[in-house]
């Protein structure tokens, strides 16, 4: 049902083994002697080009859903950067290169099970796609679970396959190291680039998770790394245990490896590990594709009823479905076309990726407040977007016009659908605002960004922020004395309190008098007793050339005026106390001054760091 929310049901174990697990399968099982076809024994050096590069869009992305951790992943943040048109694009682009995957993945099981039964690999294929929709619809709990005990028996498979091959390796089979050239490293590490698309998955779960400003990034950093690390060891032992011969475009080159150094025995283990890996894939790939078409429906993309969610076990049941018809569909698609298309949409989405950060962070956007800072901004993100431009130009003409076709697809959808039924405002409008001074927003954005964060950090609105939400905000450009900020607050704050102005102004001379209500730097917190019972209200203001206090040197822009009649006292004090722990956030006086417009500077207390 449209509205209803999604269960946080997944901690880090899950995080970990659902981008692991969408991860170790195909790139790992299939793709090295497709892979070694082209780059020789150097193949293990485009492993780690592509987990490199994989490195920039994982920061950006661990950044991304760190601020924004909804459903849809990629889609979500690039449509709030870059808007619903390259949105849209985005999501739907991303969701058909999951499914792909996915799909590649079935294939792969049904592969193997056909070794061992007698039915049609479609037929297989299809009914692992059936058993895979049941369990997602089950819960998300449930696929989590499975996802877990699938990765850690595959873990315990490749720790093995390693250990008892290396001995094995023979290092002439490394002789030559790169038989076709660098050119070809590179290729082959756009070729492979799929593989890594598991991290793409989890980003996509993030509004399932517990802790998702915290737990996502480091489920996605560990992933990445222990991942990148196996494939280079596997990848490693299967070139010197089988050599270009044996290995040349073999579909199964993990279990031909064990068999080689390990007979018979080796060779079932790992090929049970390639099918934990596959299950594990396509467990993992339903699970978060599934989620794209959700996000789209949300804002409006896509038919209202692909957003729903089932009310006894809280999944998107309507885009689960659709995703696994659309697997189904794949399977019949050849498997070449279907990992070169799969890996140019994912290093396309990447390469948005570390753009959105880029958008995102010069716009200025207030309410934009990652809990994962990606490190040595901007260089990161430039170096991803020139190799992800690099991998993208190795990968052919037939790769780019294929994924040239999904674009345009989704251009066509957003213009004749999603365009006259939904208006958004995206970053890049805010630092066209900045660049250009012109106020062209109307901090929709921000208000969508301050509700994530009350939803990710768990924020309960009390009475103090119903008070903010409902507070007078005086924003005074220019300088003024005590005296004159006390004749504004009173005028605006009277009527209100049920007070003369200038009953109000006498009191908060009368109580400045007494002693100074200046706080520290820059920082003032009048607070005044008025008649009456049931009264409270408080009052922000900025000044930025500052406010001359009597007997201060140093002049105030951030003052809070607070009026409450005496039986009120108790909350006084709470609010105090309230708004001295939000100002002594070390960027508060920076963002204080930063603030664009009245909304925001009520943003910045309402976001405040406090105890509840």
């Amino acid at each position: 049902m449209p509205g209803m929310k999604l269960s946080k049901e997944l901690g880090l174990l899950e995080v970990f083994c659902i981008a692991s697990g969408a991860m170790i399968s195909s790139g790992l099982f299939i793709l090295p002697g497709l892979a070694h076809a082209y780059a020789g024994p150097a193949v293990v050096v485009s492993y780690l080009i592509a987990g490199l590069l994989a490195v920039t869009g994982m920061l950006s992305q661990a950044e991304l859903v760190s601020a924004m951790p909804k459903a849809g992943g990629t889609y979500f943040y690039i449509t709030r950067a870059m808007g619903p048109a390259v949105g849209t694009v985005d999501g739907l682009v991303t969701w058909f290169s999951l499914s792909l995957k996915s799909a590649f993945a079935v294939v792969g099981m049904a592969a193997f099970a056909v070794v061992i039964t007698s039915l049609n690999m479609q037929v297989v294929g299809l009914l692992l796609v059936v058993i895979f929709v049941i369990l997602n619809l089950l819960g998300v709990k449930e696929a989590g679970r499975v996802q877990v005990l699938l990765v850690i028996g595959l873990l315990v498979l490749l720790l093995f396959y390693i250990i008892r091959g290396l001995p094995a390796v023979q290092i002439d089979h490394f002789q030559p190291f790169a038989p076709k050239g660098l050119g070809s490293v590179f290729y082959t590490a756009g070729f492979v680039f799929v593989s890594y698309g598991g991290l793409l998955k989890v980003a996509s779960m993030a509004e399932e998770v517990r802790d998702p400003g915290r737990v996502v990034p480091l489920g996605m950093i560990l992933s990445l790394l222990v991942v990148t690390i196996l494939y280079m060891l596997v990848v490693f032992v299967t070139t010197g245990v089988l050599g270009a011969s044996q290995l040349d475009n073999s579909l199964t080159p993990i279990s031909d490896g064990a068999g080689a150094f390990a007979g018979p025995a080796g060779r079932f283990a790992l090929g049970v590990g390639a099918v934990l890996a596959f299950i594990s894939t396509a467990n993992a790939g339903l699970m978060a594709a599934s989620r794209y078409p959700m996000a789209l429906s949300r804002d409006g993309l896509l038919p209202d009823f692909v957003q729903r969610i089932n009310s006894r076990f809280k999944t998107p049941h309507v885009a689960i479905i659709i995703t696994g018809i659309f697997m189904t569909i794949a399977m019949f698609l050849k498997i070449d076309i279907l990992v070169k298309v799969a890996s140019t949409v994912l290093i396309l989405t990447y390469l948005f990726s570390c753009l959105s950060i880029i958008v995102l962070r010069e716009s200025h956007l207030q309410n934009y407040q990652p809990k994962f800072h990606a490190p040595l901004y901007p260089w990161v993100q430039i170096a991803g977007i020139v190799g992800f431009g690099l991998l993208l130009f190795e990968m052919g003409s037939a790769a780019l016009l294929a994924s040239a076709i999904l674009m345009i697809g989704g251009l066509f959808v957003y213009w004749f659908y999603g365009r006259i039924r939904t208006s958004r405002e995206f970053a890049l409008i805010y630092l066209i605002e900045r660049i250009t001074a012109k106020e062209i927003t109307t901090r929709s954005l921000e208000t969508e960004l301050k509700e994530i964060i009350r939803e990710r950090d768990d924020i309960l609105a009390d009475r103090f922020d119903d008070l903010i939400e409902k507070s007078v905000v005086l924003d005074v450009d220019m300088p003024v004395k005590m005296e004159d900020l006390f004749q504004l607050a009173a005028d605006r704050m009277a009527e209100r309190l049920d007070l003369e102005p200038e009953e109000l102004y006498d009191l908060l001379i009368t109580r400045e008098k007494e002693s100074t209500t200046v706080l520290g730097s820059h920082l003032a917190i009048p607070h005044i007793i008025v008649e009456g019972e049931h009264e409270f209200d408080i009052l922000l203001a900025r000044c930025r050339p500052g406010v001359e206090f009597a007997g201060v040197d140093e002049k105030v822009h951030a003052i809070f005026v607070l009026a409450g009649s005496r039986d009120e006292r108790p909350w006084h004090l709470r609010s105090l106390a309230a708004i001295a722990q939000i100002v002594q956030d070390p960027h508060f006086e920076k963002r204080w001054m930063a603030a664009r417009r009245k909304e925001d500077l009520r943003d910045i207390i309402l976001l405040g760091k406090r105890r509840r």
